[in-house]
């Protein structure tokens, strides 16, 4: 991409779709350049008139005050082709930074919130490939897109009403998408840098280890986060692997299975030892409670200084432009001052209240139904079994376990369709509020769904052996599947299906290269991702001494599940746009409460453990004195956790003081202002 100030050329040459001066003309000195860097790739209806094209390239390119993003575009091959190529001019970008609270690298050498006023004074100023990562310029123009609204009720050139209408500080992207005349808003591929992202990251020997900041720098802080954790969890999973392989290996004993006494294995000697007689699953327990706390405190740790080093823990939402899907009556915000729609709070509670709370509890009742069915077919098996004996019917046990594990499995899809549509008509302001919502739904549904049976056959059947099967099962099956969606689908589909580029040459016509960019499907995004891995977290630390080949099993599925997602990312999908963030928001919640459930289950599966009931036994306690003792350890245990989580601080030091730094100069720049202001102001002589 060159100078905007060369003359028209024509648009027939297939190399040059993206010709120099047929970009749109900023007014700005310091924006034009003689380098246009292609960033979005907007893909319209095939049917879409010129003069619809037209006008959405006028509005896109028209200053903000006008209701525009103030945006490079490009019209493709020409103005009856199906695709628009946005770029952002530097101003743009810079003031968009500085709305985010992205910090970045000041002339000190530390990371500073930007400043549009102080600009001169960060680093790579002058070098916007440099300065912003490509993640964040692509991300921005987005942004600058989805704040594109309309000043006056007007209709749009070419679409006919009603879909063609658009009232005032009405989101003008959305009318579009839900009119069809944008089908796909993509941003576009390097395809040098994500081929050098790929030699490090999933063709790398190494079984771990990210090259974290370049998938910040090219996927975007949301990508980069989910790796950052994914990696830190696999590498974690060694010391719970180490020990459950040691406790199944050379303690055999440990197995819930044989811990009833039987005539021939006699109970052994009570004063042979002067410590304690303690049993290995008790141990496995201790350490699941131990092991969770710490992990969670020292990923924070870790997040904390990821933000830091990638700018982002200064981020601002509060006071932003309301997400797109928002709308409401048009009047005043009482804040800002600024004219957008408003939806009264009251309407939202009413809406959770009466809607979302009801519809959710429907679902958690299918939950209990299928586990209810469960529990009846696994009786009538077992009865079966009983009654004849054979390895027919012994196989036939099982099959309740894989019934149920399916049923869960769709029901918990059709759930997350009907969460989204939930949070959706309950109309949240900012993009935060509506992704806490949207994934506290499916969280509760996720954590019922997948650990009610389980919880139900611990601590109401107590029937420890029946909890280590459906365990087991689970976690067989569930890797089964993973390793077939993760590793052998994902071949087929890249050898047969997909690769629309692989056949493209470079000196091809580079509207082919961004049509095969736009014929990629859509990433579906992390949630799933982060579904499975809280999903594991809470097998691990609610249930592994029942099961201690849950670790080993974890450690080899995400060996995996780290180059396979990765290679999809790269290779099956279109690039996803990716926003700052600061952690992983309600997932880390979501992890800390799993953390924290973690103490009482594993104290009260102690508790039926058969080694503690044989030793309560023989100390003649009674069960309500074992009631009482249990939840003083309990107790206790939550206390330590408590301790352990305190002493272990949630950032580091040199980050806690970076950030109250930044902080106070924050503060020193503002009361700079006030003074300047105010001698400005003391100058202007007064109107008599």
């Amino acid at each position: 991409m060159t100078s905007q100030k060369e003359p028209q050329e024509g648009l027939s040459a297939p190399a040059k779709v993206t010709g120099p001066s047929s970009w749109s003309r900023v007014s700005c000195p310091c924006c034009i350049s003689s380098h246009i860097e292609p960033l979005v790739l907007i893909q319209l209806a095939e049917n879409i008139q010129p003069i619809t094209k037209q006008w959405i390239m006028s509005v896109i390119s028209a200053p903000v005050k006008a209701g525009g993003a103030q945006l490079l575009v490009h019209p493709g091959e020409d103005m009856k082709g199906d695709m628009i190529v946005v770029a952002a001019p530097r101003c743009t970008l810079l003031r968009v930074t500085e709305d985010l609270g992205l910090c970045k690298t000041y002339q000190d050498g530390n990371m500073t919130a930007f400043s549009f006023e102080d600009r001169d004074n960060f680093c790579n100023i002058d070098d916007m490939q440099q300065f912003l990562t490509l993640a964040e310029r692509q991300y921005i123009v987005k942004h600058e897109l989805d704040s594109m609204r309309a000043r006056e009720d007007q209709r749009i050139p070419g679409i006919p009403a009603p879909k063609g209408k658009l009232k005032a500080r009405e989101s003008i992207l959305q009318k579009l998408e839900k009119a069809g005349v944008i089908r796909n808003i993509t941003p576009l591929h390097k395809q040098k840098l994500l081929s050098a992202l790929g030699k490090q990251w999933y063709s790398h020997k190494s079984l771990w280890g990210q090259p974290l900041d370049s998938i910040h720098a090219y996927f975007g802080g949301t990508i980069a986060y989910y790796f950052s954790f994914l990696d830190y969890y696999t590498l974690s999973l060694f010391p719970p692997a180490i020990l459950g392989l040691f406790i199944t290996f050379f303690l055999p004993s440990a197995n819930f299975s044989s811990g009833n006494k039987t005539e021939s294995a006699p109970a052994p000697p009570k004063d042979d030892d002067d410590t304690p007689s303690v049993s290995s699953y008790m141990v496995q327990a201790v350490f699941s409670m131990l092991w969770s706390t710490v992990f969670m405190e020292l990923w924070k740790r870790r997040s904390a200084a990821l933000s830091y080093r990638w700018g982002t823990f200064n981020l601002a939402e509060q006071f932003q432009e309301p997400r797109p899907g928002f709308h409401g009556e048009l009047g005043t915000n009482p804040v800002t001052g600024r004219l957008e729609p408003l939806f009264p709070e009251w309407k939202r509670r009413l809406r959770i209240g009466l809607v979302s709370v009801p519809v959710v509890g429907v679902f958690l009742g299918l939950v209990v139904m299928g586990m209810a069915g469960f529990y009846f077919f696994e009786r009538l098996f077992s009865n079966w079994h009983k009654a004849s004996g054979s390895y027919f019917t012994a196989v036939l046990l099982y099959l309740p376990s894989i019934a149920h594990i399916v049923y869960t499995n769709v029901l918990g899809n059709i759930y997350r369709n009907v969460a989204l549509k939930l949070t959706e008509a309950e109309n949240h302001r900012e993009e935060s509020s509506f992704d806490y919502h949207h994934t506290t739904k499916v969280l509760v549904f996720t954590f019922f769904n997948n650990f009610a049976v389980l919880f139900h056959i611990a601590f109401f059947k107590e029937d420890m052996p029946l909890l280590r099967k459906r365990l087991s099962s689970l976690l067989i099956v569930t890797q089964v599947v993973n390793q077939f969606t993760e590793v052998v689908v994902p071949f087929l589909v890249d050898r047969f299906l997909t690769s629309a580029d692989r056949n493209l040459k470079e000196d091809d016509p580079e509207v082919d290269h961004l049509q095969a960019q736009g014929s990629l499907p859509a990433f579906p995004g992390l949630f799933a991702e982060y579904i499975e891995l809280l999903v594991q977290f809470g097998y691990l630390s609610l249930f592994s001494c029942v099961y201690p080949l849950t670790a080993p099993l974890l450690l080899l599925n995400n060996l995996t599940e780290i180059r396979t997602d990765a290679y999809k990312l790269c290779k099956l999908f279109n690039k996803p746009f990716s926003a700052p963030v600061a952690n992983m928001g309600v997932w880390q919640t979501a992890f800390e409460v799993l953390s924290f459930i973690s103490v009482m289950s594993n104290c009260w599966l102690l508790l039926l453990s058969p080694r503690v009931k044989d030793l309560t036994e023989d100390a003649g306690l009674s069960s309500s004195k074992v009631l009482v003792i249990a939840v003083i350890v309990e107790h206790a245990l939550i206390m330590v956790k408590m301790i352990l989580a305190f002493m272990i601080p949630d950032e580091p030091d040199w980050v806690r003081i970076k950030r109250e730094q930044i902080e106070y100069h924050s503060m020193q720049a503002l009361k700079k202002q006030r003074i300047m202001r105010s001698r400005v102001e003391d100058k202007v002589p007064l109107k008599a």
